[in-house]
């Protein structure tokens, strides 16, 4: 792309100097999602004295601060995750987090063997579950049954979707059971007029 070619782009501002400056969303860096690139612990090995292993699980926290944590993800869903076998060791069985869609966003489509519980903490929206829709508002659980093929849908334009979730993964990959599938992608780029959206500080 030539100079003049540059400075017509969309969203492409001239410094002073003559220099292209990026815009809002122009030359925004491809989202990668940290967890589906490194090697993660799913299960932890069980490794020394039953007695040492015991008082190492007594001695763990109990109360677990999300604020403490940085949202991953983005742009449309964000995620914490604060509770699995690879961030403490507290819990060997279950996974706990939180996520948080911008308005009119949505999450990739995709299926796990494992079933999955959601508590709506803020917002509604919609999930499609084998090409069932089902809604939901803050107050409601949703339950994800073992291996059907869903995705998440934030129903409002104007508001956010916040939601915990909460799982019994790890068994499931324990027993081998590990099968799951991304159908597609999450989306790339942010939902028009939505490009300043940031995940919520109070969560």
């Amino acid at each position: 792309m030539d100079e003049d070619t540059k400075a017509s782009a969309p969203g492409a501002d001239t410094g002073g100097d003559g220099s292209v400056e990026p815009g809002l969303g122009h030359n925004r860096p491809e989202v990668v999602w940290e967890r589906w690139q490194k090697k993660r612990t799913f299960v932890r090995a069980l490794e020394g004295t039953y007695s040492d292993l015991q008082q190492k699980v007594l001695d763990q926290p109990r109360v677990y601060s999300t604020l403490d944590m940085t949202w991953k993800g983005g742009p449309q869903a964000y995620g914490k995750h604060v509770i699995n076998p690879q961030r403490t060791d507290i819990a060997q069985s279950i996974e706990t987090h939180v996520h948080a869609y911008a308005p009119g966003g949505y999450a990739q489509n995709h299926g796990h063997m494992n079933s999955a519980t959601f508590y709506v903490l803020r917002g509604r929206g919609y999930d499609i579950h084998d090409g069932k829709r089902m809604e939901y508002e803050a107050g409601d659980m949703l339950l994800v049954e073992n291996g059907c093929v869903h995705q998440h849908f934030n129903a409002s334009d104007a508001e956010e979707l916040v939601v915990v979730v909460m799982k019994a993964k790890p068994l499931f990959l324990f027993m081998h059971m590990l099968f799951q599938k991304t159908v597609k992608l999450p989306p790339k780029d942010p939902v028009a007029g939505m490009d300043l959206y940031k995940p919520p500080s109070d969560w």
